[in-house]
Parts: structure tokens; sequence; C-alpha cells
């Protein structure tokens, strides 16, 4: 389970470092896709295949599901760490999510999310707040 917040330089060869709680985990490689709101999931090997297998089945039309197989699998990258436990972060994640210098690697339970300092600031107001709209709806049932 990936759980905290990190905030890390980006170097000028675009590396960022893992956070080394997660480094055993992520060992084996990691695999980098777009997020739905403008950051950079960070999977590791495990469950990308979880991922990539609950995508080549399901209810939704073949022709629905060989889009989605191109937007996710199109966009996504196999990489792994160096000695001092760095990624390389391909350029065009990074033009994405709007990353340059600075970076926040987030916990999200089964992966890792790669933010823009600033968004993710912005995010974080925004998430807490409906987290605890949600909260406190279930409370009330």
């Amino acid at each position: 389970m990936f759980l905290g917040e990190f905030e890390y330089r980006i170097d000028e060869k675009g590396r960022v470092l893992i956070p080394p709680r997660f480094r055993r985990e992520l060992k084996d490689g990691v695999v980098l896709a777009p997020g739905a709101e403008r950051c950079i999931n960070v999977y590791s090997l495990v469950e990308w295949k979880k991922l990539a297998a609950s995508l080549t089945t399901g209810s939704a039309a073949p022709s629905k599901l060989r889009r989605l197989n191109r937007a996710i699998f199109a966009t996504a990258f196999t990489l792994y760490m160096d000695g001092q436990g760095r990624i390389a972060v391909p350029a065009p994640l990074r033009e994405y999510a709007g990353i340059e210098d600075e970076a926040v690697i987030a916990g999200a339970n089964t992966y890792l999310e790669l933010w823009n300092k600033e968004q993710w600031e912005s995010e974080k107001a925004i998430s807490q707040e409906q987290v605890w709209q949600i909260i406190e709806s279930l409370e009330r049932h």
C-alpha cells in the first residue's frame, strides 16, 4: 500500500527520486502512464499487469476496449530505478503533467501519483473538502 506525500526536485535529466520506503516494492520496475487529473500514475509491474488483465475482459464493446487499450498503453512507459533510486520521467509525461523542476509523489493505495507541486496543492484542497462531504453523507446513512 502506498501512503503519504513527498516533495522532490526534478534534476536536469528529468529524473525524480522514488521515496525510499517504496523502492523495494518497485525494484523490478515501474510503469508510468498519464493520470486522469493531469498527473502521472506510477504502477508497480504487478499492479500494471492486474490493470492490463482487467482491460482484456469486460462488458464493453470490443471497439471501445480497443480504443481504451490504445489510449492507455500507447502513452505508458516501463522504467527502472537507477542505483540512487531515481527514475527518468519521459518528457511527454512531464509535459502532460506540467512538471518542470518540483514534483510531489503522492500515495494512492495501489499506485503512486506524480504531480506538479502547484497542481497538487489545488487538488489536495479540493479532494479534502469532497472527502469530508462523502464521510458525512456515509455517517448519516
